[in-house]
């Protein structure tokens, strides 16, 4: 295990057991403080019917070890300790942490359930073979990315978002969704929408609708750095509907270009030619390729590659 981790799991040991029983005192009841939103902005996932489903999609073995992120009371916790042989979850809220200790308490569960109360942002994850998440919407990108990156990779992440940011993690090249965040994230797996769930499957309801999305990482993943990717991605979708030739004549664009042509040659001892004209360079790799007049609403991730190639064929980088 992580050392972070391990420590911040001695810490919740020593300090935030006892805060069970006052948590608890009022939970059949809608004051219950636990449903208080406003610190972390949870909102606690009570139809049992939807977390077995979010479970069943995971296709879990005995042999698994999940990793959950804000799993609030432990409703889709305790589905997954039925099928997986452990399970190790990061809550940053130390009053849902001794509520999902409490639950599990003297039962056999509880050996093979492991809560650490931190920051998944900031914390050092563990190997796990499967994620599964009610994401806390407000840090839906660092979850995706950072499981992306995270090795060994993970064979399967069953996550819960806001809609609209799901149906733009699935969204395809022509569709009003296709974005960024649609090309970023499907250059390293394939991602699809599984199901639906309305606000009133939540305690407090949310005031937006949710998904369920499968994301399958590739493994192994393209030999590509996501800078260098995001960097070009990053100036083909500042107008999605624009053509490339026009992006890359936004301000900055060719100023930026020609530093980091610079930087490149001078890392590989490489002379550097002062007379070289960027926005000559740029027009010329764009003609070349064919997609001068493409636009980003309509590329499919393919195409942002062939793009990449071509520019890094005549060292012109993005990262």
């Amino acid at each position: 295990m992580p050392k972070a981790l391990k420590s911040a799991t001695e810490k919740f040991s020593r300090t935030h057991q006892p805060a069970a029983k006052s948590s608890n005192s009022n939970s059949s009841g809608t004051s219950n403080p636990l449903f208080n939103t406003d610190r972390f902005g949870q909102h606690i996932l009570k139809n049992p019917l939807v977390a077995q489903a979010i479970v069943d999609k995971a296709a879990l073995r005995p042999t698994d070890k999940v990793f959950e992120i804000g799993p609030g009371t432990g409703n889709l916790t305790a589905r997954i300790l039925e099928k997986a042989k452990s399970c190790q979850v990061i809550e940053m809220d130390p009053r849902m942490a001794a509520e999902l200790s409490k639950r599990f308490q003297g039962k056999p569960e509880q050996r093979r359930l492991e809560i650490v109360i931190g920051d998944f942002v900031k914390a050092e994850l563990p190997y796990f073979d499967v994620l599964i998440s009610n994401c806390p919407y407000s840090i839906s990108s660092h979850i995706v990315f950072r499981t992306l990156s995270h090795r060994p990779i993970c064979r399967v992440a069953i996550l819960m978002f806001q809609r609209e940011f799901a149906l733009r993690l699935c969204a395809r090249p022509g569709s009003d969704m296709w974005c960024r965040l649609s090309v970023n994230a499907q250059l390293y797996s394939k991602i699809d929408h599984i199901m639906k769930v309305s606000k009133g499957n939540f305690r407090p309801p949310p005031q937006v609708e949710s998904s369920v999305v499968r994301i399958v990482p590739l493994d192994p993943p393209p030999p590509i750095k996501f800078e260098e990717f995001d960097g070009l991605t990053r100036i083909l979708f500042t107008r999605r509907n624009k053509t490339c030739r026009s992006n890359f004549t936004a301000s900055g664009v060719y100023d930026m270009l020609e530093s980091n042509r610079k930087a490149w040659l001078a890392e590989k001892n490489e002379m550097i030619d002062d007379s070289v004209n960027i926005k000559e360079r740029v027009e010329k790799i764009l003609v070349q390729s064919g997609f001068a007049e493409s636009r980003a609403a309509k590329m499919d991730v393919d195409d942002f590659l062939k793009l990449l190639s071509a520019f890094h064929d005549d060292n012109i980088h993005f990262g």
